[in-house]
């Protein structure tokens, strides 16, 4: 391995590899277009008794938030209206059945923000959303972002070829996230590795990071957690305490360093995929903002979440037992046709009208401006720095596979 790369390769392929052992679980094993299927099933009703990847015919593991749960009924919403009205009604539809004690002592994405609702979310996400705003997009590009892209651009633009999904895509946002931490390069794909393995192993890399942060705060994410003050309903406030914070780390470098690699992926194949449109994005990269919100109706990397049923309800014409749980398959929900027109086609030109791709309702994706940011700057730069960026005809071309995390296959490129 050359030493000029930021990232070891060999392990960025191995922590990032969509048919690997983390995302076999999410059923990475799944290389067909699920969408045929799923125009067929949304067409015959908008919701079905069943899961989605077992509605799809896919019999391999496929875990997600609400698929441990074998004693309860499942349904799965396939249609625009059935997936963004459940969005609506966190009351009906809930991210989970019992209020999260994130102080338990356990530390997973599940024991979070992520699955918190009602009053208690609200309290929450209000501490660090002032972080993720649209204006505040330009905070985490100057610090983090630019930097990133420059360096891992750097790393390959001698050699006339790369594979975009590890040399590029993957490293982007894992160094932004792990950056914004203050965790250093040398340690971002141990992130990365806890994630995967064993997310309560995260502590020991932050414990030291917050301790120094409560006695000097920086300009960082930490910072921002270890000064926050937490709203109680009697109008007191607090400082979070360090599982708080911690519970709170879990949950954004998890979706920092696991989802928009994957999505920029999928807009770099699209663009690949079509050369002309390509270069009409080179020469106006205005363009850009338009094509990832496309990529993300066409293909959202996270085509699927789970709701819990909190009591009983008739819901397009199926009944749903209190305890069940509904999927919402927003990667069947953004192909709507009674939404948009020809939705099968990738159409930079369409109307452009808001897509389910970072959930809805109160438990809007917090950092999806920050994911844009991150693949408008990303592409914008590998767009201005490569002349003749092409697909490597010699190899294989990329394709969509996974069934709950979707994204491309490598994406061998040449360019020069």
């Amino acid at each position: 391995m050359s030493t000029k790369y930021l990232l070891d390769r060999d392990r960025v392929r191995e922590l990032f590899d969509l048919r690997g052992s983390y995302m076999a679980k999410m059923g990475g094993g799944y290389e067909d277009d699920p969408n045929p299927v799923w125009h067929e099933l949304r067409e015959q009703a908008p919701v079905h008794a069943g899961t989605v990847h077992e509605l799809t015919g896919y019999s391999g593991p496929a875990f997600f938030q609400g698929l441990p749960h074998p004693d309860r009924p499942h349904f799965s919403a396939f249609s625009y209206e059935a997936c963004a009205a459940a969005y609506r009604t966190p009351e009906l539809f809930a991210s989970s059945l019992t209020p999260v004690d994130v102080n338990n002592g356990k530390v997973a994405a599940l024991n979070s923000m992520l699955s918190m609702d009602g009053e208690q979310h609200r309290r929450f996400r209000a501490l660090v959303q002032p972080s993720f705003i649209p204006k505040k997009a330009q905070w985490w590009i100057l610090n983090w972002i630019e930097e990133s892209v420059g360096l891992l651009i750097d790393s390959f633009i001698d050699d006339g070829h790369a594979e975009l999904n590890v040399d590029f895509c993957a490293a982007i946002p894992v160094l932004t996230i792990t950056s914004s931490f203050g965790i250093s390069v040398e340690q971002a794909l141990d992130v990365r590795a806890v994630m995967n393995r064993r997310p309560e192993e995260i502590v020991q890399i932050l414990e030291p990071i917050v301790a120094a942060r409560r006695e000097s705060p920086g300009d960082d994410l930490i910072s921002v957690l270890v000064n926050a003050e937490l709203a109680n309903p009697d109008g007191s406030k607090q400082r979070l305490t360090d599982a708080e914070i911690y519970s709170f780390s879990v949950l954004l470098l998890m979706a920092g360093s696991g989802t928009t690699w994957k999505q920029m992926g999928i807009v770099l194949t699209a663009l690949l995929q079509r050369p002309a449109l390509l270069e009409q994005v080179r020469e106006n990269p205005d363009l850009l903002r338009p094509t990832i919100e496309e990529s993300l109706r066409w293909a959202p990397t996270d085509p699927m979440f789970s709701r819990f049923v909190t009591q009983d309800v008739d819901y397009h014409g199926v009944h749903m037992p209190a305890g069940s749980v509904l999927h919402i398959c927003i990667g069947a929900a953004n192909r709507d046709p009674e939404r948009w027109e020809n939705p099968d086609q990738f159409d930079i030109d369409r109307p452009l009208q808001p897509s389910l791709a970072f959930g809805g309702g109160v438990h809007t994706c917090l950092g999806m401006h920050v994911a844009k940011a991150e693949m408008r700057t990303g592409i914008a730069a590998l767009l201005e720095r490569l002349p003749n960026l092409r697909l490597d005809p010699d190899l294989e071309p990329p394709r969509l596979i996974g069934m709950y995390e979707r994204g491309a296959t490598e994406i061998p490129v040449l360019f020069g």
